[in-house]
C-alpha cells in the first residue's frame, strides 16, 4: 500500500523542512507549523515539526500501541484493529466537541525503522481505506480522505526530533474556529499529552505484566 519513496521522504523532512509552496501557520512549544490549502476539498493539510523529550524508541512504540493509547488520549472513543480480506486495519472513533457528531476512521498502516544517512529513523504511515466489511454507524460521520505520515529520530540529547504530515476530510459544516484551534492549539497539545504518555510507558507496561 506504500512506496518506498514516501519513506524516505518523511526522512528527508528531518534533515530540513521541505516546505516550499507552504504556508507558514504557526509556531509554539517548540512546534511549528506549515500548512497547504487543497483547492478540491477546500480543507489544509499540514506540515507538523517538533520535538518530544523522550528518546524515539520509546515515542514510535506508544505510538503504534493503540491499547496503550485508549488509556491517554481523551478524544478516542473506540480504537482497535480490525481485519478486512485478511490484512490487519485499525478502526477509530473520535468524540468530536458537542453538537458534532463523531467521526470514524478506517486506515491501514505501517512502522518501518530505517538508516537514513546514519541515523536511525522511524517513519509511520496511515492512510484510510474504503470497506464495506464496517458498515457505517447511525449518528457518526465516516471520514474517507484521511492521510498521516510521521517520522522521529534522536535529537542527540536523549529527546526525539518529530516530523508528521497530516491530512483528512471530516465532512460536514465543521466551523473554521475550530479546524484553526485543532491545528494551532490542539496539535501542540497532542504532542505534550503524548510526552507524558511516553515517560508512563514503562509502568503502563509494568501493570500489564503483573495483573
Amino acid at each position: 500500500m506504500f512506496q518506498d519513496e514516501e519513506f524516505t521522504s518523511a526522512c528527508r523532512e528531518l534533515e530540513g523542512p521541505q516546505v516550499e509552496g507552504w504556508e507558514f501557520f504557526t509556531e509554539s512549544h517548540d512546534v511549528t507549523i506549515y500548512r497547504l490549502y487543497n483547492e478540491e476539498s477546500g480543507l489544509y493539510q499540514y506540515k507538523i515539526y517538533g520535538s518530544i523529550d523522550v528518546d524515539p524508541d520509546t515515542c514510535a512504540k506508544v505510538y503504534m500501541d493503540i491499547d496503550y493509547r485508549r488509556q491517554w488520549d481523551s478524544y478516542v472513543n473506540v480504537l482497535k484493529e480490525v481485519e478486512i480480506d485478511g490484512e490487519t486495519a485499525v478502526y477509530w472513533n473520535i468524540n468530536f466537541p458537542w453538537p458534532m457528531s463523531n467521526r470514524d476512521y478506517i486506515y491501514k498502516r505501517e512502522l518501518r525503522e530505517l538508516d537514513f544517512n546514519g541515523s536511525k529513523v522511524y517513519v509511520v504511515l496511515a492512510k484510510s481505506v474504503a470497506t464495506d466489511k464496517i458498515p457505517e454507524k447511525s449518528g457518526v460521520v465516516r471520514v474517507d480522505d484521511y492521510h498521516q505520515s510521521a517520522a522521529l529520530k534522536s535529537d542527540g540529547k536523549g529527546g526525539t526530533k518529530a516530523y508528521m504530515r497530516y491530512y483528512d476530510n471530516p465532512k460536514g459544516m465543521i466551523p473554521t474556529w475550530l479546524i484553526n484551534w485543532a491545528a494551532k492549539t490542539g496539535v501542540p497539545q497532542f504532542l505534550g499529552t503524548m510526552q507524558t504518555a511516553c515517560r508512563g510507558y514503562d509502568k503502563y507496561l509494568q501493570s500489564r505484566t503483573q495483573s
